[in-house]
């Protein structure tokens, strides 16, 4: 308070009136900055959608005329002598102020990338706003932290000491939740690198079903059964997935049997039979058929064909119809499917009869 005293007592009233002029003048050169700022770049944006515009546009919104008035003072003080522990002391409060006013820009900044981000991803991918709660937060996180430490440094603070610290406490920290943070880092990876997406049929382990949802600890699925799967993502990625989803093609087998008193003429048209059969049902590829074997009660054919979509419910459908095609087919050429059966051949050599009578 002495010195404070002493400073307003040792510069006389032209020397305030300067300061106050320069502090004036550049407090309204400010204020009319930031109002042709918001005016401008609303317009802008309202022509262009530019994230850039808008960025510009908030920014200039959210600078409060505090701050504004804070550099004004600093500018009109720069134009009176100031004792050197009040100036340091003053500028120290300038620079704290400066990191707050930088900390609501860089808030805003970062929740405005997050909005445009989950504009753009809303419809595509609708996990991807799961893990962009988690990304914001992270990034918010270090922003913060950032920000504290320069703070902190500026009044003095031993950082290096305070950094070391934090890092065996986050080790602490970090061993207690290591379950949550793997189930956490499970989540961003599943939405970075898109092994599935909601929608998508998926086998995991002896876990399947229909992607419902992606959240921050688990993945829930909707079995084949109805009933809802919840699975944690670190489980997930730790295990073999196979998606059905993003398949283009699908690789169906069958095998079929007929009886072995089949005629052989008969048998060499199976093969072309069941290629007619396929090929007339749409987006279908035959890739072999054979006369693969001697069955233990059946000659048997084995059939390879393709499906060009990947949509398990086609691939059903496609090979109702093969079969039901077949069974029409096979009875008008008179060719009978093979079932297990088993034929018992008797000796009909002499019978002993009962032995001697006991006494």
């Amino acid at each position: 308070m002495e010195i404070l005293r002493e400073w307003l007592n040792q510069n006389s009233w032209p020397v305030w009136l300067g300061g106050m002029f320069w502090a004036l003048l550049t407090l309204v050169i400010l204020i009319f900055v930031r109002g042709r700022l918001r005016s401008i770049f609303k317009n802008r944006y309202q022509r262009t959608k530019a994230l850039s515009d808008r960025l510009v546009k908030r920014l200039s919104d959210k600078t409060h005329w505090f701050f504004l008035l804070v550099i004004a003072l600093y500018v009109g003080s720069q134009k009176l002598p100031i004792p050197e522990g009040l100036a340091e002391k003053w500028t120290n409060v300038v620079f704290l102020l400066g990191l707050v006013l930088v900390g609501v820009w860089g808030h805003n900044a970062i929740l405005l990338w997050a909005e445009r981000a989950y504009e753009n991803k809303k419809d595509k991918d609708a996990s991807f706003a799961t893990a962009l709660g988690v990304i914001k937060f992270i990034i918010l996180l270090g922003f913060y932290a950032v920000l504290l430490l320069v703070a902190l440094d500026n009044a003095g603070v031993d950082i290096a000491a305070l950094v070391a610290g934090l890092g065996i406490g986050g080790i602490a920290i970090a061993l207690a939740v290591q379950k949550i943070l793997g189930d956490l880092f499970a989540s961003l990876t599943i939405v970075m690198d898109k092994p599935f997406v909601i929608g998508d049929f998926i086998i995991a382990g002896a876990d399947m079903g229909t992607v419902q949802h992606i959240g921050l600890k688990s993945t829930q699925l909707k079995s084949i059964n109805g009933e809802r799967l919840v699975i944690p993502n670190s489980d997930l990625l730790d295990s073999r997935i196979r998606n059905f989803r993003k398949i283009p093609e699908r690789r169906q087998v069958f095998l079929i049997g007929v009886t072995y008193d089949t005629p052989a003429d008969k048998l060499e048209r199976i093969p072309g039979m069941i290629k007619e059969i396929i090929e007339s049902q749409p987006d279908t590829r035959v890739d072999r058929i054979h006369f693969k074997q001697f069955g233990a009660y059946s000659l048997d054919f084995e059939t390879v064909y393709w499906l060009l979509q990947g949509d398990y419910a086609f691939m059903m459908d496609t090979q109702q119809a093969i079969n039901l095609a077949l069974c029409r087919k096979f009875q008008a050429e008179g060719i009978e499917f093979a079932f297990p059966t088993q034929t018992i051949q008797l000796d009909q050599g002499s019978n002993p009869g009962p032995g001697p009578s006991p006494v």
